[in-house]
């Protein structure tokens, strides 16, 4: 009977323990599958930035299939020579073009043509996809062959993917090798001591990447998913593991003083500790789904990869960790004493610090409110001065043959010449291009587009059916730049309508800016609802967790102080360049758009680990009879020093990111560590505490009606706690 009335974890786990060998097992096999597998992900990753039924995918459709001109399969070729090229070295030159292209299936060669005296460049077009076209792009680099004295280079996005890879796997290896793992163990060692356990974290962090790894290849195989995957899986799933581990292991050392049978600390902790990882889990996996919603298909990639981590953590916390738990047995977790040190106090960590810190904040909660609001209010207010772009080509190292190819060729030609918007004139039907009334509209619009001052040239191009025309538009500035996105959006709202087609011709604006103007307005057209959505979904979850009306209502705010708090130390570190010199981070005036959508969805959810931690421990001491300020104290003292252990390692595996040389992922990685720290530090040892102090016995309320419907006890505000206990 006492079995039967013990939770569902603390059963699981006796089932685990028992079978603990076959559970073991199965995690190493997996293991072994996803090291496999990770080394074979690479060719099945790319990154692309196409948004469905928008203008934008409209207009590369009918360029791809009219015009033979799809971007994603489409190489660059670019030539440079000392001198000014003549015509029998141009000559020359469209030889190793066509001999390029026949390296490459279902692909043509396009014209050479003059950019500057001594540059040359042509187009090799292919059906392609990204994945493939950017593994066919050391084909077409070996197979072109220039003539003597001039040197070749394939760029364009294949191209330039390609070379990225290395570069990923080098910033991805860096970082854990050389600062993630070393802060690992350093604060492992702090924490849990000299001790066989300390090897437990690691093991459960490399069984669940891997295994995660094994699950995202099998998702490539379905649909291309982007190159920041594995950065992603890798270095967040690291985190995450150590984190939940790290707090297993903590309760599991102090069940094992009150528990004579391992079997049955164990299934204490993981009744206790276990059903803090579940629900914190669980709010990771309610923050990341926010990215399968978005409908853009490179957020939803990353949120796949994304989502994948938190739930294999969770599987693995109540599979792998009670089977790890049970073989290190009280011998394993024992500390290897190699100096004699004071005994620790029976509530908090060493030095008495966190009982310090809680009777402060006890005594003064308003003035320890006040500061650390201001803090975090005031790190959140450049968050207003936040500039979004879809991408720049300056993000990416510029030593690298496919970039340095393109890095010559827009020197040559400009900044906007080799990401045009494309305009598509659609006739609706054979020769409809050339009927007067249609003529006399594109007229109209070719004169407009002179008259903008956005526009360095163009170039007009009619297919064989003449049902189609392409106005190839060259801008000023960068197709990640404020000036060409603006351009879009002047096209598609006065320069198109001012023209006057007659109906039933349709025009769609395409190319690079015109896809990025796409990208911004659908991904944060849903945005906003879907960050409703998630939190309406977190404060069920949370209220089940904290048996309470106003802590997750309390723990909801807070969390987006804290995203705010990161948004604004982005514009701070890289739209004003803080950084740039002493980091040696990028310097943008805008920061990438997928930035803020990510840090939103995996900030929500990690610093709700963090929250879940603290306040269930709270609940716990509350529960074991302890009034608001001793079951506040109580908690802070207990699990203050993981929270601050589990944000080291957080902020030293998100550090990874930072030196890395994208600025993408250095943008990501830098507004995740930021804002870990500020929530490790000034939101869950000071804001939390403080705030809980002020509300009083109103923390814990839960009405018997709320209780029922969330299927947990009630909470009244007329119980007396023993202070005694």
């Amino acid at each position: 009977m006492d079995a039967l009335r013990e939770p569902a974890l603390a059963r699981l786990a006796r089932c685990v323990v028992r079978f603990r060998y076959a559970v073991l097992a199965t995690w190493l096999a997996l293991l072994i599958l996803g090291g496999i597998a990770s080394m074979r992900l690479g060719p099945l990753l790319a990154n692309g930035f196409v948004v469905p039924h928008t203008d934008s995918q409209r207009a590369a459709t009918i360029l791809t299939r009219q015009f033979g001109d799809g971007s994603d399969g489409e190489y660059l070729v670019v030539f440079r020579a000392r001198r000014p090229i003549g015509p029998a070295l141009e000559a020359g030159v469209q030889a190793a073009v066509d001999r390029a292209a026949q390296s490459v299936r279902s692909a043509r060669a396009g014209p050479v043509r003059a950019a500057s005296r001594s540059v040359l460049y042509a187009t090799i077009v292919s059906r392609l996809d990204l994945a493939h076209a950017k593994t066919d792009s050391l084909l077409v680099a070996r197979a072109l062959r220039p003539p003597a004295g001039i040197q070749g280079y394939v760029s364009g996005q294949a191209a330039i993917q390609r070379d990225l890879d290395p570069v990923f796997k080098r910033d991805l290896h860096h970082g854990e090798f050389a600062i993630a793992f070393p802060a690992v163990l350093l604060v492992l060692l702090l924490v849990l001591g000299v001790s066989a356990i300390v090897t437990l974290p690691l093991l459960f962090a490399s069984a669940t990447i891997s295994a995660t790894l094994a699950l995202v290849f099998a998702v490539a195989h379905a649909t291309v998913l982007a190159t920041y995957v594995t950065n992603f899986v890798e270095l967040i799933g690291l985190a995450l593991a150590i984190d939940y581990s790290l707090l297993v292991v903590y309760r599991f050392r102090e069940e094992l003083e009150h528990h004579c049978r391992v079997e049955d600390a164990v299934a204490r902790t993981m009744a206790t500790a276990g059903r803090s990882v579940v629900f914190s889990g669980a709010t990771v996996m309610l923050g990341l789904a926010v990215l399968l919603f978005i409908p853009v298909p490179f957020v939803r990639s990353l949120g796949i990869g994304g989502l994948l981590i938190p739930l294999v953590s969770i599987v693995a916390a109540t599979t792998l960790l009670p089977a790890l738990l049970s073989l290190y047995g009280r011998r394993g977790s024992a500390r290897l004493v190699v100096i004699a040190r004071r005994r620790e106090p029976a509530h908090g960590f060493p030095g008495g610090f966190w009982h310090r810190l809680a009777r402060a904040i006890m005594h003064r909660p308003l003035l320890f409110l006040a500061a650390g609001s201001a803090v975090l209010l005031l790190a959140a207010a450049p968050a207003f001065a936040l500039r979004l772009t879809p991408g720049s080509a300056d993000g990416v190292p510029h030593s690298l043959p496919s970039v340095h190819g393109f890095d010559v060729l827009r020197a040559a030609l400009g900044p906007g010449a080799l990401s045009p918007t494309q305009l598509v004139i659609d006739s609706g039907r054979e020769g409809g291009v050339i009927e007067p009334p249609v003529r006399a509209a594109t007229a109209r619009l070719t004169a407009q587009l002179r008259d903008d001052p956005e526009v360095a040239g163009l170039q007009p191009v009619v297919e064989p059916t003449r049902r189609y025309e392409e106005l190839v538009v060259i801008g000023r500035h960068e197709y990640g730049q404020q000036a060409a996105l603006s351009f879009v959006t002047r096209v598609r709202g006065t320069i198109v309508p001012r023209a006057q087609f007659p109906r039933p011709v349709r025009v769609f604006a395409g190319g690079g800016a015109a896809q990025g103007v796409d990208f911004l307005r659908h991904s944060y057209r849903a945005f906003p609802w879907l960050v409703l959505a998630v939190l309406a979904l977190t404060y069920p979850l949370l209220l089940r967790a904290f048996r309470s009306l106003l802590l997750p209502l309390k723990a909801i705010v807070l969390n987006l102080l804290s995203v705010s708090a990161s948004y604004g130390m982005l514009v701070v570190f890289f739209r004003w360049g803080l950084g740039a010199r002493t980091l040696g981070l990028y310097h943008f005036s805008q920061i990438e758009g997928w930035i803020p959508i990510f840090l939103f969805a995996l900030l929500f959810g990690l610093s709700m680990d963090y929250e879940v931690f603290l306040v269930t421990r709270m609940r716990e001491a509350r529960d074991a009879g302890l009034d608001n300020a001793h079951a506040v104290a109580d908690g802070l003292e207990r699990t203050g020093g993981i929270v601050t252990a589990a944000a080291i390692i957080m902020v030293a595996a998100f550090s990874g990111f930072v030196d890395g040389r994208i600025a993408g992922l250095q943008e990501f990685g830098l507004g995740l560590a930021v804002a870990i720290f500020f929530d490790a530090t000034i939101v869950r040892a000071v804001l939390v505490p403080s705030l809980m102090a002020v509300l009083g016995r109103w923390n814990w309320w839960l009405p018997d009606r709320a209780a029922r419907l969330a299927h947990v006890e009630p909470s009244p505000l007329t119980r007396r706690p023993n202070r005694s206990c």
